[in-house]
């Protein structure tokens, strides 16, 4: 009997195996690519006809009462006149495209999706790029920005980025794990500062949500050490020859 249930539980790791390196992940438009009204423009709560407004497939953009101070810029664009907010100075080793921007000291809206087919209890992982630059037209240094993620009715803070006057703080990952409590949430994220400064904008890049699965490696070893104790098991059944 007890070779049976190791055996069921060997089974059900090896199916954790198979679905470990293919986590699906769960956001749609995580890299703020697919727009409604085209890119490098200030974003609407709501479907316009405004040349100048657009939405982000699959996410919200609202301060309550419309899109908020909140923007989809072409990187490519970003350091010129060109660009719907003109960043100072920008830096990338990466070709990112389309980035999410928001003012986190003038009128900053909330970025939202609505994520399902969840699990209630189970871990997920977010994990996003985000950055700080500073407006042309603008002089002074900017402290403690951060973004404020939240998962349902928890929310976790990003680590703060501080740049002076001027300055780029680079692009950082961040990586957070958060348990579901039904089986539809809400992600959001709210840029936030700590201190007043000239403005500054959050960037942010690459969302990213999946379940929290164990390591390859780690499930490996587990059935290592199964078959391990079922040969042990084996061998201690069999009869004494004598």
């Amino acid at each position: 009997m007890r070779i049976r249930s190791i055996l069921l539980c060997l089974s059900a790791l090896a199916v954790i195996t198979a679905n470990t390196a293919g986590a699906v992940p769960l956001i749609a438009n995580g890299n703020f690519e697919l727009t409604t009204n085209g890119g490098n423009k200030q974003l609407s709560s709501r479907p316009v006809d405004d040349i100048h407004r657009t939405t982000l497939a699959g996410w919200t953009s609202s301060n309550g009462n419309d899109g908020g101070y909140n923007f989809v810029l072409d990187t490519s664009l970003i350091t010129t006149w060109d660009s719907a907010i003109w960043i100072k100075k920008y830096e990338s080793a990466l070709d990112r495209g389309s980035v999410f921007a928001s003012d986190a000291l003038y009128y900053p809206g909330v970025l939202s999706q609505a994520i399902g087919g969840l699990t209630p209890g189970a871990s997920y992982v977010l994990s996003f790029d985000y950055a700080m630059g500073q407006q042309v037209g603008f002089d002074g240094a900017n402290l403690n920005n951060f973004w404020q993620v939240g998962f349902g009715d928890v929310k976790q803070d990003s680590k703060k980025l501080s740049i002076e006057n001027g300055g780029f703080s680079g692009w950082q990952t961040s990586t957070m794990k958060f348990t579901a409590e039904s089986a539809e949430q809400v992600l959001s994220f709210l840029a936030l500062s700590n201190s007043p400064g000239a403005p500054p904008f959050m960037l942010l890049d690459n969302v990213d949500l999946r379940a929290d699965v164990p390591e390859p490696s780690s499930i490996s070893m587990m059935m290592l050490g199964g078959f391990g104790l079922l040969g042990f098991m084996a061998r201690r059944r069999k009869p004494a020859v004598r």
